[in-house]
């Protein structure tokens, strides 16, 4: 039994979500929870909520979370926005803003 939440296009960049996925995989959920409230990223901020979706998709399928753990996050690319800045002599120079699509699975 597992539940799943999804976030799709988060505007950060999906490096920085990694470096914050390490903190909680394979944790139990709550100690996952109190690890990104006291985290001080953006990232911890974004999976914190997402990881609340997730036990409360479980809650609403029936299942018992006091023991699920957190399976399995991922952070894969999204789209890329792309921006042109002026640059000096008629030039201009690409800027590429990055998403992630981000997956929380959580199950015994």
């Amino acid at each position: 039994m597992e539940a799943r939440a999804f976030l799709r296009s988060a505007k950060i960049s999906p490096i920085k979500v990694r470096e914050v996925i390490s903190l909680v995989k394979g944790k139990s959920v709550d100690e996952a929870l109190v690890l990104l409230k006291y985290s001080n990223r953006k990232a911890s901020f974004i999976l914190k909520k997402l990881l609340e979706s997730a036990v409360a998709n479980a809650l609403e399928q029936g299942m018992d979370v006091d023991s699920f753990k957190v399976k399995n996050v991922t952070a894969d690319d999204g789209i890329r926005m792309k921006r042109y800045r002026a640059r000096a002599m008629g030039r201009a120079g690409r800027i590429i803003k990055r998403t992630s699509n981000i997956t929380v699975i959580i199950g015994k």
